[in-house]
Formats: C-alpha cells, sequence, structure tokens
C-alpha cells in the first residue's frame, strides 16, 4: 500500500478543513488583538508617550502575529486551490485595499519614532489606525459575503468566472458581518491593553471603549443570526455525495434552499459554537467593566474561537458557494488538492506546528510584562 493511502481522502479532506478553520481562528486571537489595539490607537491615548505605551505592547510581536496570517493563505493555496482561485482573483479590489491596509503596519511601526515631530507621529498614528480597523472591518465583509455566496460560475474545465463588482460586496449583510469584526477585535485589543498596559488613563479609555465595543459585536452577532434564519437562504447539497471522489465541484448537485440554520437541526452539537461566541463575548464585556486583565483577555479568545467556529460548521461543507450557480460552489468533498497533497502537507504541518507554537509561547514568555510611561522615556529601542 502507498503510505499516503493509509488515510482515506475524506478524512484528509476533513482534516485540512479543521486545519483551515485553526489558522484563521489563531490569526484572529494573535494578529486580531494587533489589529485592535491599533483601530483603538488614537482614542485610548491622547499624548505621545500614551501612544508609544500603546504601539509598544503589540510592538515586539505583532511581526510573530502575521505567520497566522501567511499560513492561512498558504493552506487555502495548497489544499484548496479552487477556493485560493475564486477568492483572491474574484475579490481581487478588496484583497488589495486590505493588503495596502496591511502594509501601513510595519511602515508606521518603523518609521514613526524617526522623527519628533508631532504632525509626523500623527499622521503615523493614522495610519496604524487604518492599518488595524479596515483589515478588521473587511475581513468581517468578505465573512458575510461568503455566506451570501459569491456571483462565480465554473466552466467545464474549472476555470472561475467571476461576475460581481467589488460595491456588490457592500451588502448590507456582509457590512453588519464587518462590523460584527470590527466591534470584536476592537474590545480583543481593549483586552490585551488591560493585560499591557500600566497606566490609568489608558486604562480607563480602552476599557470604556471595549467595553461598547463588546456591546455592539454581542448585539450584531444576534442580529446576524437572526438574518440569517429569515433572510437570506442557504445552500445544501442534494443526492449522493462522493466524499472520496475527484476534486471537480461540477460533479455534485447543489441547490439553494431553506436556511443556512438547518445545519443546527443536523448536527445540533454544533450549537456549541454560537453559545461560546456569545458566552465569552458577554463574559469579556464583564471582565473590562469589571477592571479584569487576563481573564477578561482569555473569555475575548473564547468568543471568537465560538465567533469562526459558528461560521465555519453552519456552513459545512461548503467553503465557497456560488450565487449565480449553485452547482459551481466549492465544498470540502470536492476543492480540494489531491491525496499525495493533502498527506504530504499534514505530514509537515506535524513536524513544523508544534515548532512554531513552541516558539511563539517562548516569545510571549519572554516579552511578558506590563508596559508604562516611565519606561518609553528611558528606553531609547522603543518605538
Amino acid at each position: 500500500m502507498i503510505l499516503h493511502q493509509l488515510i482515506d481522502y475524506e478524512i484528509l479532506r476533513l482534516i485540512w478543513w479543521l486545519l483551515l478553520g485553526v489558522l484563521l481562528i489563531g490569526f484572529a486571537l494573535t494578529d486580531g488583538f494587533d489589529m485592535g489595539v491599533g483601530a483603538l490607537l488614537p482614542f485610548v491615548a491622547k499624548s505621545d508617550t500614551e501612544r508609544r505605551v500603546v504601539i509598544n505592547t503589540v510592538g515586539p510581536v505583532w511581526e510573530g502575529n502575521q505567520v497566522w496570517f501567511i499560513l492561512g493563505g498558504g493552506a487555502i493555496f495548497a489544499a484548496w486551490p479552487p477556493l485560493y482561485a475564486v477568492s483572491f482573483s474574484g475579490f481581487y479590489l478588496a484583497m488589495f485595499v486590505v493588503l495596502a491596509a496591511l502594509i501601513l503596519r510595519p511602515v508606521g511601526f518603523k518609521y514613526r519614532s524617526k522623527r519628533p515631530s508631532a504632525r509626523w507621529r500623527s499622521g503615523w498614528d493614522w495610519a496604524l489606525f487604518i492599518g488595524g480597523a479596515v483589515p478588521a472591518l473587511l475581513f468581517g465583509v468578505a465573512v458575510g459575503n461568503v455566506m451570501l455566496g459569491a456571483p462565480f460560475r465554473l466552466n467545464d474545465n474549472l476555470f472561475s468566472l467571476y461576475e460581481g463588482t467589488f460595491f456588490q460586496l457592500l451588502h448590507p449583510f456582509a457590512l453588519l458581518a464587518g462590523v460584527v469584526s470590527l466591534a470584536m477585535l476592537v474590545a480583543h485589543g481593549a483586552t490585551w491593553l488591560a493585560v499591557k498596559v500600566d497606566s490609568p488613563d489608558i486604562l480607563a479609555r480602552a476599557r470604556r471603549i471595549g467595553f461598547w465595543a463588546g456591546v455592539v459585536a454581542i448585539a450584531g452577532y444576534a442580529l446576524a443570526g437572526l438574518w440569517l434564519a429569515f433572510g437570506i437562504t442557504g445552500f445544501q447539497m442534494v443526492g449522493q455525495v462522493v466524499t472520496d471522489g475527484p476534486s471537480n465541484p461540477l460533479m455534485s448537485a447543489v441547490v439553494r434552499e431553506g436556511s443556512w440554520l438547518n445545519a443546527y437541526n443536523v448536527r445540533p452539537w454544533a450549537m456549541i459554537a454560537p453559545v461560546m461566541g456569545f458566552v465569552g463575548m458577554a463574559l469579556a464585556v464583564r471582565g473590562l467593566a469589571r477592571g479584569g486583565e487576563v481573564s477578561a483577555l482569555l473569555w475575548s479568545k473564547l468568543g471568537i474561537t465560538g465567533v469562526i467556529s459558528s461560521v465555519g460548521l453552519t456552513m459545512f461543507p461548503f467553503i465557497m458557494p456560488s450565487s449565480i450557480d449553485p452547482k459551481s460552489s466549492l465544498t470540502v468533498w470536492d476543492a480540494s488538492s489531491s491525496h499525495l497533497t493533502l498527506f504530504i502537507m499534514l505530514v509537515c504541518t506535524a513536524i513544523f506546528m508544534p515548532l512554531i507554537l513552541i516558539y511563539t509561547a517562548w516569545v510571549y514568555k519572554v516579552l511578558w510584562g506590563k508596559v508604562d510611561e516611565d519606561e518609553m522615556i528611558t528606553n531609547k529601542n522603543a518605538y
């Protein structure tokens, strides 16, 4: 028997669907608080010293946190090529806006303190704000559009033809998803500042803004659930599904009917995800209101994990449905790389993922501790 055949193709596809979710959650939990802190920067810090304190809470770790974003994009490219082709070509302009905003972050971190000019530093502070708020918003808009279905179709050669425009992505439901994403990550950034900042004024502002951002995230998440239940038609696979067959979406039978939330009738255990989302965000908000530090951050992480997991479990087995040609929709069972490719990737992941986790944990341990204003005055190497 060939080695890769020791694991069924169906199981490998499911494993890589789970790993993609893990990578996206890892990105949201780590780089998410970076983006949240960036979005909070102009509002929680008033003086130049205060802003340096806020920046230096994420300055030593933000580059390492970006690893999860790169790993997520690489996993999509290697494990789900049709998904990569449809999303990166169809959402090209939106992706360009996200990347342009993300590019502002390293430039802002490196150049902000190069000159003492207040105008110079203020400009880079707003660049860091854009680099945090815009991606946080647009990532949510992207998720909303995935649940609505993207306007693409596949021809007989499986070449994707995208028939939408950038402004069609700004559907009210997608914008609501963007608001939930932004508010959730702003609250997450506030919980990070509660752990890392030793400044009463910054903490008071961060907790106040984070509290209300968390409330908005909870309300928006509930509204999105109601909208999915009563205002958006879901997608269903019909007929016999060949889970170990070739990666050809056109061989599957898909119809657009019913509600996305029918998934919870089929898999009642999946309700744990939205419960985690609501409970985690609610307790994070409570922690911010009561002055919690580590507990608020951990509850925020639980809430984000629940929210992202609820999207994947609600849509399973779909990963990119088509709004104009349901039979072109991409699913876990028909949009993956080959059996051998998934196996080789899994072996590499089993070797290198633990190393990444160990190194990341070591870095956070070494860099743990609070940042205060006195340190910014005396530390010439700080941002």
